[in-house]
């Protein structure tokens, strides 16, 4: 018995030396662990579906908390438009604010491979700055921070769309012309 206890014991200390060489790499899993990581595709991710000009323009800007209360928030939103929320075109992508700055700042507008949308500061897609575009009709903006702690103090945004594309703002109506003489 006493042998068969220093046999294992041997072969155990021959493992753990392999695997502080690095040669435990070809020695078969024992743990019953998870698989290997999934390795990172090495091309980028693809474009977005939303191009950088269709959010260039002024919004009216409104956010919730509770997804029962997006109904009452995009009205909120149309009333914005009197101090509007305005997205621009940059040499990136577009130039807005972002959180906890009071200054615009460029944008990525940046695709997914799982096929979302994302807008923020950083490459790469889901980063802690983004906001992920959750829907857009080309009138109405829904778009949520992906940081949790952001995201709570934000809420989730409602942006939409001041004036009808092709019409004249919204001032004062224009007198009618004089007739001719």
């Amino acid at each position: 018995m006493f042998g068969s206890f220093q046999g294992v014991a041997r072969a155990l200390m021959a493992v753990a030396l392999l695997s502080l060489t690095g040669c435990a790499s070809t020695l078969p899993s024992f743990s019953g662990g998870g698989s290997a990581p999934e390795p990172q595709p090495s091309a980028p991710p693809p474009p977005s579906n939303i191009r950088p000009e269709d959010l260039v323009g002024r919004w009216g800007l409104a956010a919730y908390h509770r997804p029962e209360d997006r109904a009452r928030t995009e009205a909120a939103a149309r009333r914005g438009c009197t101090q509007p929320f305005v997205i621009n075109r940059s040499s990136v992508g577009v130039a807005m604010l972002g959180h906890d700055n009071p200054q615009v700042q460029d944008m990525l507008v940046k695709g997914s491979y799982e096929g979302k949308t994302f807008i923020g500061p950083n490459p790469q897609s889901g980063d802690a700055d983004d906001r992920e575009v959750v829907s857009f009709d080309g009138r109405v903006l829904v778009m949520r921070w992906v940081d949790q702690e952001v995201a709570g103090r934000y809420g989730t945004m409602v942006l939409v769309r001041c004036g009808a594309e092709g019409t004249a703002s919204r001032g004062a109506p224009r007198p009618a012309p004089a007739p001719a003489r």
